[in-house]
């Protein structure tokens, strides 16, 4: 019973977290001021997450809403799915809570932060699975490196211009990465030879 207890208190503590970052923002959360919210004493929290940044990665972990998996039939269409999938995310009001925990990571916050990442990616790496096996990509991209190039134009739009991308923009941005991706398996493929622009040879009589 006492460990059924003690996970109402962490979920209890995690939804006391959300609430507060999401609300008045990461630099107002405080261990006292999420204690009082939970109905829990400090060191209820402090036997758990000893960094602010710890707390705050763990709920998110449990508070974000997932990237629901998609199967579109091709890998320009996954590809723009996923893009609106981290669109909601750079345009939602919980961005900010991830804009200032990022600045404050310790090793554990890290590895969570880690986590959450990989797990919200994963229907993008069942896409470029998809992909590949069935000939519309040559082999494997690098993962990270195709990550970094989908949310990278959203991120600096965010984060420098303080805009979101447009739904026409995403659109670009699909058509862009899908050239990059694809070329290489278009070279891949032998091209037929061009005719000759030369009259066949006469043999000599």
């Amino acid at each position: 019973m006492g460990r059924v207890r003690d996970a109402e208190l962490e979920q209890r503590l995690l939804a006391a977290a959300w609430d507060v970052v999401t609300n008045s923002g990461y630099d107002a959360l405080s261990f006292a001021r999420v204690a009082t919210r939970a109905d829990a004493h400090r060191s209820d929290i402090y036997r758990r997450w000893t960094t602010k940044a710890q707390l705050v990665t763990a709920a998110m972990d449990a508070h974000l809403p997932p990237v629901e998996p998609f199967d579109t039939g091709s890998l320009r269409g996954d590809i723009r799915a996923y893009l609106a999938a981290l669109w909601e995310s750079w345009s939602s009001e919980w961005l900010e809570v991830a804009i200032g925990v990022l600045a404050d990571l310790d090793a554990d916050a890290e590895r969570t932060f880690r986590t959450l990442t990989l797990r919200r990616g994963q229907p993008l790496r069942d896409a470029i699975v998809r992909a590949v096996r069935c000939g519309e990509l040559a082999d494997m991209p690098d993962l990270a490196m195709l990550g970094d190039l989908l949310e990278g134009p959203l991120m600096h739009r965010r984060l420098v211009g303080r805009q979101v991308m447009t739904l026409d923009e995403l659109d670009v941005l699909a058509d862009i990465v899908h050239g990059l991706m694809t070329a290489r398996t278009a070279s891949a493929v032998p091209a037929a030879p061009a005719p000759s622009a030369l009259p066949a040879r006469v043999e000599a009589s």
